[in-house]
């Protein structure tokens, strides 16, 4: 059952208004998002010179961005969620925050492909712990029908963080070289795990469900919620489930289409680094960008009549992103493939508001940084695991990069199925809702 019931019909009710402390907190914690971002973002970027550095093969890059990032990222997010959901999450992420900066500087200064390995998964275990709060303490700082622009505009600390990423990773590296862009960031980053607490307090769990519910009860006092129910709960919950796998067979193509495009774009079209800071820049930036927030926009629209536009937002946009995406990997010069990449660059990214919006919604309060983090676990797992993991390897078997990223085309159709799937079990919840009503 949902915590915070959404009207099913009639026109929406006026919006409620926002307070300063929470644009402050969400633009901090988006902040951090970008940061998050771009130190993962540095990997992918500098591909060629630590290929040539350290002497590693696409299948070993895979691994670095995929499943050695993945297991630390995706399994130490669920007892951070617990303890987060039952401590000061602004200080969980400010620690957080400050564990990944620190990972990152060790990454500029291994010397070797373990020493790599070891300070990415490091950066994975800090990074764990940023996402879940931050996704709650945004929930209880906004009301309901603020949350989907909310979410989505901080969901573009992603296309942000990327973007920076490939503008002053490919700068700083070509200028001084790879391993000081990652000890820049990184130093920047624990600067900002500093002061995040003295920006940003604590929201009280649950403050604004009671006060916009379409109910006329009360919300009792937030209790802690236990660690296992809320996890039995997470995956007993069809919905909950089905927007995780969608989002996770998404990722694949995200993470693994992803980490691997500035190096095809260079490997196999010819671009340079410099040309690779500005025009992927800003593919990213504007694509990724303004599709994420063109999702939130969307999704506080759609959903204020009916709740399957969590699931059909998604289908719709990975259905018009697949021959998009064909057409660049078809696309004979980079110019071309750039201009192609706009459009599943834009298309690609209109699950996650969706997806995160919907778990928010379906959970009690007290249960909300962990479902996150529950939610952050399946799609992470599959996405990032396997995406970036797969895509190395294939590249190795095949001796084509280009036909390795060809082999991501059916995954498209997964995903919409599993979005299609989960419209149709949000549309019969609708109408049980309207039986019993």
């Amino acid at each position: 059952m949902s915590a915070t019931p959404i009207e099913s019909g009639g026109p929406p009710a006026a919006r409620p208004s926002v307070g300063r402390n929470a644009w402050v907190a969400l633009g901090v914690l988006w902040f951090i998002y970008v940061l998050n971002f771009l130190d993962r973002q540095l990997l992918s970027i500098l591909a060629k010179p630590i290929q040539d550095s350290l002497n590693i093969t696409d299948g070993q890059l895979g691994l670095l961005g995929g499943l050695y990032f993945a297991f630390f990222y995706c399994f130490i997010a669920i007892p951070v969620g617990w303890l987060a959901d039952r401590t000061n999450r602004v200080w969980v992420v400010s620690i957080a925050c400050g564990i990944w900066s620190a990972a990152t500087i060790a990454c500029g200064l291994a010397k070797t492909f373990p020493q790599l390995a070891v300070a990415r998964m490091t950066v994975g275990f800090g990074e764990a712990g940023g996402v879940p709060p931050s996704y709650a303490i945004i929930t209880d700082y906004f009301p309901p029908r603020r949350r989907g622009l909310a979410l989505g505009l901080y969901n573009l600390g992603p296309p942000l963080g990327m973007a920076l990423g490939v503008l002053f990773g490919a700068r700083i590296a070509a200028e001084f070289g790879w391993r000081e862009a990652f000890i820049a960031i990184g130093v920047l980053g624990v600067v900002v795990a500093i002061v995040t607490p003295m920006l940003v307090r604590e929201p009280k769990r649950g403050g604004l469900d009671a006060a916009t519910a379409t109910t006329a009860v009360v919300a009792p006092a937030v209790a802690k919620a236990p660690f296992w129910a809320t996890v039995g709960d997470f995956f007993r919950n069809p919905t909950l489930l089905l927007a995780a796998l969608g989002s996770g067979v998404t990722q694949i193509i995200t993470y693994g289409f992803g980490n691997f495009t500035p190096l095809y774009l260079q490997r196999e079209l010819g671009m340079t680094p410099q040309e690779l800071s500005i025009w992927f820049a800003l593919i990213v930036l504007f694509g990724m960008g303004g599709g994420i927030l063109a999702s939130g926009f969307l999704i506080d629209r759609f959903t204020r009549w009916s709740k399957t536009a969590y699931a059909l937002l998604p289908a719709i946009s990975l259905t018009i992103a697949l021959p998009f995406y064909l057409l660049f990997l078809w696309a004979p010069n980079w110019p071309l493939a750039l201009v192609i990449l706009l459009g599943p660059t834009l298309m690609n990214y209109f699950y996650l508001s969706s997806s995160v919006a919907l778990v928010q919604e379906e959970v009690a309060p007290n249960k909300r940084v962990l479902s996150g983090a529950l939610l952050l676990l399946v799609m992470n797992f599959i996405g990032m695991a396997v995406g970036p993991t797969y895509v190395g390897f294939a590249s190795d078997h095949f001796g084509s990069l280009r036909t390795a990223l060809y082999t991501l085309a059916p995954v498209y159709l997964v995903a919409i199925a599993i979005f299609l799937v989960l419209a149709r079990r949000l549309g019969r919840d609708k109408s049980r809702a309207r039986e019993t009503a």
